[in-house]
């Protein structure tokens, strides 16, 4: 072989870098979006904590709601094992393109490609059986949803997740005191009740909470977890004459 001959390959057409189709597809859906960045690796690993602390005889069925890039992805990818299910629910299509492609070439995900199940739609639509998942990780911009939808989104995931599974979530912090100074009076109105429905099942069912620090912006980690099914006291003896 001639070490001096070089071989001439075609350019691959250009694609945007996952942080440059995050800011394009926040900028043209802002609302479905609701950042400017992909999460950070620090709130994907924070995010993914019931995954790596569940019992790894047991397999598992993971749910992530708003993949969007695929970082948080990416950290739940390198926790599931040969026989657990990772089922991922993205609606934009951008995304979706970006993720499909990642699962082909990039480490994390590739590694992890049969235990993956990408679902483009949205999760309002998406069939949930009843206690079909031990671990959902949902990344979905509640601030910007209307009250009622993020209530009626909660119980979905607490619905679909197995007896004492875990909901794990995030709040960007600071986000009420922008709104307060910049938005008109309706959306204050519209945030403060969202606010208050998330609270209202965190204080019911959460167990745990943790700030992570290195994301844009800072981000609130709340653990939610699904309450065990109520059982039915024995019957007490008949009496005896």
């Amino acid at each position: 072989m001639d070490l001096t001959q070089t071989t001439h390959r075609p350019s691959a057409p250009w694609r945007p870098s996952a942080g440059l189709a995050f800011l394009q597809e926040a900028t043209r859906t802002q609302r479905l979006t609701g950042a400017i960045a992909p999460s950070s690796r620090r709130l994907a690993t924070r995010l993914a904590v019931p995954l790596r602390e569940r019992k790894p005889s047991n397999p598992a069925a993971i749910l992530e709601v708003g993949a969007g890039t695929g970082t948080v992805t990416r950290a739940l990818a390198r926790l599931v094992g040969p026989a657990d299910q990772l089922d991922v629910v993205e609606v934009n299509p951008s995304f979706v393109r970006i993720l499909t492609e990642s699962m082909e070439t990039d480490p994390d995900l590739a590694g992890a490609a049969p235990q993956i199940r990408l679902v483009p739609e949205s999760i309002t639509d998406m069939h949930l059986a009843p206690h079909s998942y031990d671990v959902i990780v949902s990344c979905l911009p509640f601030a910007n949803f209307e009250p009622d939808v993020v209530a009626s989104i909660f119980e979905r995931y607490l619905s679909a997740l197995t007896p004492g599974g875990h909901l794990t979530y995030f709040r960007y912090l600071g986000t009420q005191v922008a709104r307060t100074v910049f938005s008109r009076r309706t959306e204050i109105t519209r945030h403060r009740a969202v606010t208050a429905v998330m609270e209202d099942y965190e204080h019911r069912y959460g167990v745990h909470r943790a700030t992570v620090w290195g994301n844009l912006p800072p981000a609130q980690v709340q653990t939610l977890r699904a309450p065990a099914p109520r059982t039915t006291p024995p019957a007490a003896p008949a009496a005896t004459a």
